[in-house]
């Protein structure tokens, strides 16, 4: 079984810088996109930027400019670079990756959310 585990949420003040990492587990053959993905409550789930294994990263229009999306591949891992926050970008965040395990076609796998709260 594939897993997602994501670190480094936290409490900042609006101006301030977090770094999301998120790096998958288990076996693992190869990962196609990888993206994170934020919930605030009472809203729907978003997608706040996606980086495939090749190709350009997209951007939600809310983050351009503030936020930058990287990945390891020998790692396994994607990160969020967030700069710059705002209230409004309190969620639950989200790491998502598209994954080929066991020879078997890509499948969704989910991390389990790491909590950005930006005070103001």
């Amino acid at each position: 079984q594939v897993q997602l585990v994501e670190s480094g949420g936290g409490l900042v003040q609006a101006g301030g810088s977090l770094r999301l990492s998120c790096a998958a587990s288990g076996i693992i053959f190869s990962i196609n996109s990888m993206a994170w993905y934020r919930q605030a409550p009472g809203k729907q789930r978003e997608l706040v930027a996606n980086i495939p294994s090749g190709g350009s990263t997209y951007y939600a229009d809310s983050v351009k400019g503030r936020f930058t999306i990287s990945r390891d591949n020998a790692k396994n891992s994607v990160y969020l670079q967030m700069n710059s926050l705002k209230p409004e970008d309190t969620a639950v965040y989200y790491c998502y990756a598209a994954v080929r395990s066991r020879g078997t076609g890509y499948r969704d796998f989910w991390g389990q959310g790491t909590q950005v709260t930006v005070s103001s």
